[in-house]
């Protein structure tokens, strides 16, 4: 693990403060807001995992596709899930497309949920069943999550199932070397609670998530001297995270919204000619310069 070469105590006044900053609901727009829409828990989980699972490309085009799911789905997801039909509503969802995922993806995606609330009675139920509260962080948990997830028959949604269906995408795993950032995203919105994230799972510590890894936090990371790495996976999340705890180690990945929005504003510098010009950590980064050929 890299620690940052600042004192952790000023990285942390730095963190706090950018923290403070982003803690409440109109300070970005963000796909968590759409879930924060249904007040019952049963239906945040649903609506939050298929908006985490959505958020990937451009944001724009992330809240269009969520709110046209929800449009399908109705005001009790939950319930909806509970009635999956894919018979039914198959070809309802199927003129959906989300870059790569197609209706087919989303009915498959639905099987699986409707097998969980089924089997568990939640989502949260069917995620601790395979955790380990002993393991330093959620890796194996989410191991084991998405290989059974993965067991569902899909032969409904798809008919004939492909080698590798689309409906994969929701359910990556750690030891395939996958970051899993939508799934991430996910368990920090349900598991932390602050202005912006929701607090609707009880049973799984903050202290033990991982930061989602998208383009804004590598960004950051690598301009932070937070990791090493330099190509994405679950060893660059996981060293990332490390250096988040050393800082707050009771919830390490309370200042990712902030990290993650400073590199949406196009403030952080790295790998950029204006560097940390405009960056609010402009003094605790090294930004690389674009090199010339």
């Amino acid at each position: 693990m890299i620690r940052p070469s600042p004192p952790e105590s000023f990285l942390r006044d730095r963190f706090e403060e950018q923290y403070r900053t982003f803690d409440h609901v109109e300070s970005a727009t963000d796909p968590v807001h759409i879930v924060r829409r249904f007040a019952a828990p049963e239906d945040r989980e649903i609506v939050g995992f298929c908006a985490a699972g959505l958020a990937f490309g451009r944001v724009a085009s992330v809240l269009q596709s969520i709110e046209s799911l929800l449009a399908l789905v109705g005001p009790s997801p939950a319930e909806y899930v509970r009635r999956f039909d894919p018979a039914r509503e198959g070809p309802r969802l199927k003129p959906l497309v989300h870059r790569w995922i197609r209706g087919a993806d989303l009915a498959a995606l639905m099987l699986i949920l409707q097998r969980m609330l089924r089997e568990s009675g939640s989502i949260e139920q069917f995620f601790i069943a395979g955790d380990d509260v002993s393991a330093p962080d959620i890796a194996p948990a989410l191991d084991s999550f998405s290989r059974r997830a993965m067991a569902t028959d899909l032969k409904p949604a798809y008919g004939r199932v492909p080698k590798r269906p689309g409906v994969c995408y929701f359910f990556p795993r750690p030891s395939a070397g996958s970051a899993c950032k939508r799934l991430n995203l996910f368990l920090r919105w349900m598991v932390r609670r602050d202005a912006i994230d929701l607090g609707a799972w009880t049973r799984v510590s903050p202290a033990r998530l991982i930061v989602p890894l998208d383009t804004h936090v590598i960004r950051l990371g690598r301009c932070l001297r937070l990791t090493r790495y330099a190509s994405p996976g679950w060893k660059m999340a996981a060293e990332i995270t490390a250096n988040l705890r050393a800082l707050h180690p009771a919830d390490p990945v309370r200042y990712d919204f902030s990290l993650c929005h400073i590199g949406m504003m196009k403030a952080c510098g790295y790998g950029t000619t204006q560097r940390d010009t405009q960056c609010p950590l402009r003094g605790v980064c090294r930004p690389q310069q674009r090199s010339r050929r």
